[in-house]
Parts: C-alpha cells; sequence; structure tokens
C-alpha cells in the first residue's frame, strides 16, 4: 500500500496566506466563491470545447460554442500567462478563514494549477492539466496516434456540439474554420518541437500518418465532419452542409495536407527510442508526468516495484481459481491466454459480432443498475449511451474509455467501445471494462461533479478518476456479479492485474529504456492479454507518460482509505456512506480524498 507521506501536500489547510482582497486587487467583500467563479470563466475562455462538453454553451456563454482552444505556440503560451496569474491569486487566499468545503475548492484549483505550470515549463508537449476534456493525458508530442486535433475535434463535434438551430450550425462553421487553425497551429509547434530534437518514435509517426491519411483522403462530403452537419441541418434552410464542404475543402484539407508534410518529415529523423528518456530534460519530464498522473511523488523505482508486488498478489489469486477449474499447465498468463482463444468466449468477427457484443454491454449494465443501491446511499441517473469509437479513429485508440454527458441531462454519458476487431474482446474481459468506463465507473462518478461549484467540474485528477473506475470493478465484484461466474472472475482480477502491469511497462519504457517490443513482450506474457490489445496499449504509454500509471495508484489509495475507516468505525461503518464521500466530494488529488475520508470518519465516529 502507499504511504501517505508520499503523497502531494496540495496547499496547507493552517497555511496563513496575506488576504484575499489586497492580494488580488478586489474589493473586500468579494468571496472566494466569486474569485473562483471568475477563474472558472477564465478556463472556459481558453478551453471552450469544456462548455459544450458540460452543455453550458449557451446564454451568456453561447458565444464559447463558436470558438475551440488556440493550439498555437502564442496561444499556448498565453494561457499559460493566464494560468500563473491564477496560481498568484489563489496563493493569496487565507484558508484559514475558510470552511472546509471552500478550503477543499481552492486546494484543488491551486493543485491543478501548479502541475499546470510545472508542465508549461518545458518548452515542448502538449499540456492539458487544465483542460476538462483531455485532463486525463500529458504528451510531449503535439501530435502522434491518440493526440491531436485531428482526432479530437471531428469526434467532439459530432459527439457534443448540439445542433438545433441555424445559430447552432453558424457555430458549428465557425468551429470548422477554427479546426484549420488549429491544425496550422500545432504544425507550428511540431516545427518548433523538432528543433530540439523532439520527435515521436517512429512507430507512433507510422499510426498517425495513416490515420491522417484517411482523416484528408476521400470525397469530402463523406467525411464525418462534413456529414455530422448535413445530417442534423437537412430540414433547416441555409445551405449549411454546402458551406461546410467548401470550409473543408478551402481550410480544412489543405491544414491536414500542412500538417500531413509535417509529421513525414518527422518521420524521416525518427528513431525506434520509444521512451522520454531520449528528450531534452527527458528524466525530469518524465517525472512531472509522473507525477501529475498520480498526484503522488513516488518515484520511478517505487511505483515499478509497486506493480511487481501487487501483480504477484493478483496472480496468486488467479492461480487459485484456475486450478479450481483444472486448468493447471504453464503461467498464469499462458492460461489466460489459452482460455481466451476458446471459442466460447470469443465473439464473431464483423458486424454480426459487433452486434452482439453491444448487445452483450447493455445487459450487464442493465443488471448493475439493480445491484448499486446496495452501494450508495445517494443515487445519480447514470445517463448512458453506449456507442462504438468513429471507424477511422479505432486504430490507434484504446479498447474503451467513457465520461458523463452533460451537466442539462441533453447529452448521456458515453461508454465508447473500440470495435475495429471483436478479438480484441472476450466474454470474460467485457464485463469488467463496462463497469470501469460507465456504471459505477466514469459515467456514474462524473455525474456527481455536477453537484458541485463550476469550477470543480472543470478539473479532473487521473489518479482519482481513473483509480475510482477500477474501484468500481471492484465494486462489482463485492456486489456478486460474478458469483457463479468464476471466468468472469477472472476477467476481472486480469484487468486489475493489467492495472498492476501497467505501472511495471510505464516505468519500464520511460525511466529504464526498455524497447517498445520488450514491454508488449513483457506484457502479453505476463498478463496474457492478446498483442494487439497490448501493442495498443504499450503505444499509448509511449505517446501519454505516467497516465496509465494513476489507475492502481488511485485504486491502491482508496483501499487504503476504505480499511481505515473500517478499521475506525468498526460497527458504524457503512459502505454506501463510504462510496458517498469518495464520489460527492469530488475529483480531487488524493491527498484532498484523504482529508475528505478524515472528515467522513469524524463526522460518522
Amino acid at each position: 500500500m502507499i504511504n501517505r507521506r508520499n503523497f502531494i501536500v496540495a496547499s496547507g489547510v493552517a497555511a496563513a496566506f496575506s488576504d484575499l482582497a489586497s492580494a488580488a486587487g478586489r474589493g473586500a467583500d468579494e468571496s472566494v466563491e466569486t474569485l473562483l467563479a471568475g477563474m472558472a470563466d477564465e478556463l472556459l475562455a481558453d478551453y471552450p470545447e469544456n462548455a459544450t462538453g458540460l452543455g453550458i454553451d449557451r446564454d451568456r456563454r453561447a458565444a464559447l460554442k463558436s470558438r475551440l482552444t488556440d493550439r498555437s505556440p502564442e496561444g499556448q503560451r498565453a494561457i499559460a500567462q493566464r494560468a500563473a496569474k491564477r496560481l498568484e491569486r489563489l496563493k493569496a487566499i487565507n484558508v484559514a478563514t475558510l470552511d472546509e468545503a471552500t478550503r477543499i475548492d481552492v486546494d484543488v484549483m491551486r493543485t491543478a494549477h501548479e502541475f499546470a505550470l510545472t508542465g508549461f515549463g518545458f518548452p515542448y508537449g502538449d499540456v492539458t492539466t487544465l483542460n476538462q476534456s483531455w485532463a486525463f493525458r500529458n504528451a510531449p508530442y503535439v501530435v502522434s496516434q491518440n493526440t491531436g486535433a485531428f482526432l479530437e475535434i471531428p469526434n467532439m463535434l459530432d459527439d457534443r456540439h448540439t445542433v438545433e438551430t441555424a445559430a447552432d450550425a453558424q457555430a458549428y462553421l465557425a468551429r470548422m474554420e477554427a479546426y484549420a487553425g488549429q491544425l496550422d497551429g500545432e504544425t507550428a509547434r511540431l516545427q518548433a518541437a523538432a528543433g530540439k530534437g523532439v520527435i515521436a518514435p517512429d512507430f507512433l509517426l507510422d499510426q498517425a500518418i495513416k490515420q491522417m491519411e484517411i482523416a484528408r483522403g476521400g470525397n469530402i462530403a463523406d467525411w464525418p465532419l462534413v456529414k455530422s452537419l448535413a445530417k442534423r441541418t437537412k430540414d433547416m434552410p441555409g445551405q449549411f452542409a454546402r458551406q461546410a464542404e467548401q470550409l473543408a475543402q478551402d481550410k480544412v484539407r489543405p491544414a491536414l495536407n500542412r500538417q500531413f508534410g509535417e509529421l513525414n518529415a518527422h518521420r524521416k529523423r525518427a528513431t525506434a527510442d520509444a521512451g522520454v528518456w531520449k528528450l531534452p530534460d527527458g528524466e525530469a519530464y518524465y517525472a512531472w508526468a509522473l507525477s501529475a498522473g498520480t498526484t503522488t511523488h513516488l518515484s520511478p523505482d517505487e511505483i515499478h516495484r509497486m506493480g511487481q508486488e501487487q501483480l504477484r498478489e493478483l496472480q496468486g489469486e488467479m492461480d487459485g481459481i484456475l486450478q479450481g477449474m483444472g486448468n493447471t499447465a504453464g503461467t498464469v498468463g499462458e492460461r489466460m491466454a489459452a482460455l481466451a482463444k476458446e471459442k466460447r468466449y470469443q465473439f464473431p468477427e464483423g458486424d454480426p459480432g459487433r452486434a452482439q457484443i453491444m448487445e452483450y454491454l447493455n445487459g450487464r449494465i442493465a443488471d448493475m443498475r439493480t445491484r448499486l443501491p446496495r452501494a450508495f446511499k445517494t443515487l445519480v441517473a447514470g445517463r448512458l449511451e453506449i456507442k462504438r469509437l468513429p471507424p477511422e479513429v479505432e486504430p490507434g485508440a484504446p479498447g474503451a474509455y467513457g465520461g458523463p454527458g452533460t451537466i442539462d441531462g441533453k447529452v448521456p454519458g458515453r461508454f465508447w467501445i473500440n470495435l475495429h476487431t471483436t478479438s480484441r474482446h472476450t466474454r470474460f474481459s467485457l464485463p469488467t471494462l463496462a463497469y470501469h468506463e460507465s456504471i459505477p465507473g466514469h459515467v456514474w462518478q462524473g455525474e456527481y461533479t455536477f453537484k458541485l461549484p463550476l469550477a470543480r467540474s472543470l478539473l479532473a485528477f487521473n489518479a482519482y478518476t481513473e483509480g475510482w473506475a477500477l474501484y468500481a470493478e471492484q465494486l462489482a465484484d463485492e456486489l456478486g456479479v460474478y458469483k457463479d461466474d468464476p471466468v468472469g472472475r477472472l476477467g476481472y482480477l486480469q484487468s486489475i492485474a493489467f492495472r498492476a502491469c501497467r505501472l511495471v511497462v510505464d516505468t519500464g519504457l520511460h525511466a529504464k529504456r526498455w524497447t517498445r517490443q520488450q514491454a508488449i513482450q513483457w506484457f502479453a506474457t505476463t498478463n496474457g492479454s492478446g498483442l494487439e490489445e497490448v501493442s495498443s496499449e504499450v503505444d499509448r504509454y509511449c505517446a501519454w507518460p505516467g497516465q496509465a500509471c494513476g489507475y492502481k495508484v488511485g485504486h491502491s489509495e482508496i483501499n487504503r482509505l476504505r480499511t481505515k475507516a473500517r478499521g475506525e468505525l468498526g460497527g458504524k461503518f457503512d459502505l454506501r456512506l463510504f462510496d458517498d464521500a469518495v464520489v460527492k466530494g469530488g475529483d480531487v488529488p488524493m491527498v484532498v480524498l484523504a482529508r475528505n475520508i478524515d472528515a467522513f470518519i469524524k463526522k460518522q465516529g
């Protein structure tokens, strides 16, 4: 388990800072809540996509619906400068005078800005700590197989940008033009990075180039970006589809072509070196990325050892189940790999198999909803839609991801499943994946943040978010979903072990100089996962260093806190109230979660 001394101390509760009014240059009657609300608006101005993601791009914020984040070098510098000014104001707050809830709000906002400013200090990469839409990942490479406007913006416009009026359609067109500007802004940053020797590994560039070939090719009228607007405005006057085609032809495709050319120039200079150790100040960069991804100060060596130790424990439990099934020959990884190849656990290839997967997932979630009152005292709606990832995105994407819908409930939470090939999923691996990404995982937890001040809904911490989703998998097991399904429980344990493997592989790549092939082979052999799955995973770690370590680190801390609460409360401990305390406190650095649970223990005791 993790020692609490290793967790980042956000802003100390007893620390005394100068008076808020004098430091912030505002009237003495202005409250901290008003200050934080103003900062929320500043964040939305920097990252307008988040207003759309939360469903608040209307009324006084309607102008945000026509804008996108400035991804140019100048735009990113301006965002960093504004973040630095906000941090100064946050540090000036006298937190000793605040109530507990507001003190936590300040802690969270300040910690997020501290992480972001450290990241902006590196002269390369994409810092997303303050960008709620992509806060889970920071990236050393501006564009890769899973990072960049060419992947993110078309999907956002199709999935999140609502088109109910002509004004909404005009905003969509404005964003198409802004999207072309984002592409050129990223291309300029790619050029600057190359001048510093910051070039993605050749295997990541090969994938990104292949994906961009698809994105910029074909008939423009058939582009998802164009078809999405055409479909939604077919009954509106205004020839919006034609305007979209013209913008795609005149603005977007040329910008894609310019970025495509720059990526090919990078490819000529690229090597197969997988880790960020090769970059300027690469060791310091990884230390920051690991810290931001886990909200800890654990070293790469400590995290590497943690993964190995937890993996041994988990595989010991898996071995017992396998032996009970009469499956005794080979390592746990070898036996799990053999299990995945059995036809009874596979889905057919092609669209018939994809349809079966969708039906299967919806059935498991429907069952989970009946169990939730045993784990939570306070229930949210859990609005959810399960959708396939766009086919052009699937080759470089993870197996799945999910998140909550909009605050107003108009857009449901989404569980995106990668169905590039159905062989990626088995009947024993899908249930726990569904619980992780949707209910009671990301979609479920995210809805609780909507009850918090807007500034809190705009911030996310990878270790908390992913730690909770892994804890959600554990809850499903504890709620009895695998009571008569030992193979399903093996799938759950393999999923947890998968995250322990991540601790070893991520640190192996970036701190111990493992090669890509070495990482893939170790992962597949050790956990029994498929080569296609682990290849995509390893590539993800190369593009988003440190992110994958947040899952198991966060999960371990939530369990440590639960054990502490159970031990101190004894017969007064109620799992439903504990789970409420974790999710209702919102997305926080792990040290803040620890303080939240300390307050919960005191209140219940």
